[in-house]
């Protein structure tokens, strides 16, 4: 069992930044590939970014390939969505989620999610 919980969304600037931390409970994290989705106003669950157990393979969603980066620590059981130059169209429900292993871009396929952490980006 595993569970997570994000934090640091709020409202930000058009062109600004925020950090997406997300903490996992449980020994076993380190086992884990980590997964953030969004799911903007009146759209469906989308995925953003996603990394392996460990950390050595990283994936996007083309719309945010040089401005956001995932990683984690796993000595800190948490994996991060750092976000640079942020669209308004970047405006949605963040959560991250955890599936054995290897990561995947379809959300289906994740076991846990956290609460879902809203970010706003004003334009």
């Amino acid at each position: 069992q595993v569970q997570l919980v994000e934090s640091g969304g709020g409202l930000v600037q058009a062109g600004g930044s925020l950090r997406l931390p997300c903490v996992a409970s449980g020994r076993t994290f380190s086992s884990y590939a980590m997964g953030w989705f969004r799911q903007p106003p009146g759209k469906e669950r989308e995925f953003v970014a996603a990394i392996n157990w460990g950390g050595g393979s990283k994936y996007y969603t083309d719309s945010v390939k040089g401005r956001f980066t995932i990683s984690r620590d796993n000595a800190k059981n948490t994996v991060y969505l750092q976000m640079h130059s942020l669209k308004h169209a970047d405006t949605a429900i963040y959560y991250c989620a955890a599936r054995p292993q290897i990561a995947n871009r379809t959300y289906r396929l994740y076991d846990y999610w956290g609460q879902g952490n809203q970010v706003t980006v004003s334009s």
